[in-house]
């Protein structure tokens, strides 16, 4: 093994072409997810607010209704 080799087998050269290539990628990759978080919290934020989910979601008020009448029972 020559002196200039990592324990990987590449040279420090080669090495550091797949640093760069890697981080590249890596950031790439990191973009496109927060661009998607992004989006996803747009069309839906994780955190509902007053209304809860249930003012987008269709059929809501059939669940609530359910829910409300299945509280008392358990309380």
């Amino acid at each position: 093994m020559a002196d200039n080799m990592s324990l990987t087998g590449l040279s420090d050269e080669e090495a550091k072409e797949f640093h760069s290539i890697f981080m590249q990628s890596f950031l790439i990759f990191t973009a496109v997810a927060v661009v998607a978080h992004f989006l996803a919290w747009a069309w839906r934020p994780w955190i509902p607010g007053a209304e809860g989910y249930g003012s987008v979601i269709e059929g809501a008020h059939n669940v609530t209704a359910a829910v409300s009448q299945i509280a008392p029972l358990a309380g």
